[in-house]
């Protein structure tokens, strides 16, 4: 049977999976006396924007093209940073949906004073992008291929509070409907 100039449009072909690594980014800069708070160290209000930052560029990345932030699903601080510390975020997309992906970031300072040690740990985050259309309507995004060991744990650990997520909502719907 040949197709017919009338026949109707096929669906298109789901996007093609990328692995995990195609989406992982990495930002640095260093922290300055604007960035910092009246404690003296840095504003956590900066340090979100940048992990914010860096997570936008790997869901960019990831699913060809815009992402918009849809969810900070959780940021946890462990460390000050201070005027001086070279900061780096790290960001991979850890798990896709539909339309939406989980990014997770590590957030670690090498401090400028002992330039010489490991970087030390500061922050955590994991954040929720949803891939977008020009009309800014929700739109397909790739799957994200988990490459190690690690790449796995992290989708399942992504799927988990993923799940969390949802049955607040439902939660939270059903009490506000009683």
């Amino acid at each position: 049977m040949t197709d017919h100039p009338s026949a109707a449009p096929q669906p298109s072909a789901p996007p093609q999976g990328k692995p995990t690594s195609y989406s992982r980014v990495t930002l640095s800069r260093i922290m300055t006396a604007v960035d910092v708070n009246l404690y003296g160290t840095v504003h956590g209000g900066v340090l979100m924007k940048f992990v914010d930052d860096v997570a936008g560029a790997a869901a960019a990345r990831h699913s060809g093209g815009t992402a918009v932030t849809a969810a900070i699903d959780e940021i946890v601080f462990s460390e000050a940073v201070r005027v001086g510390d070279l900061v780096h975020a790290h960001a991979q997309v850890n798990w896709t949906g539909q339309t939406s992906m989980e990014v997770g970031v590590r957030v670690v300072a090498e401090r400028w004073d002992s330039a010489e040690d490991e970087p030390v740990p500061v922050a955590t985050a994991y954040l929720v992008f949803v891939g977008v259309d020009v009309g800014g309507l929700p739109r397909p995004v790739r799957p994200v291929l988990p490459e190690t060991p690690e790449d796995e744990r992290r989708y399942r650990e992504a799927e988990i509070r993923r799940a969390h997520r949802l049955a607040r909502r439902r939660a939270i719907q059903a009490h506000r409907e009683a």
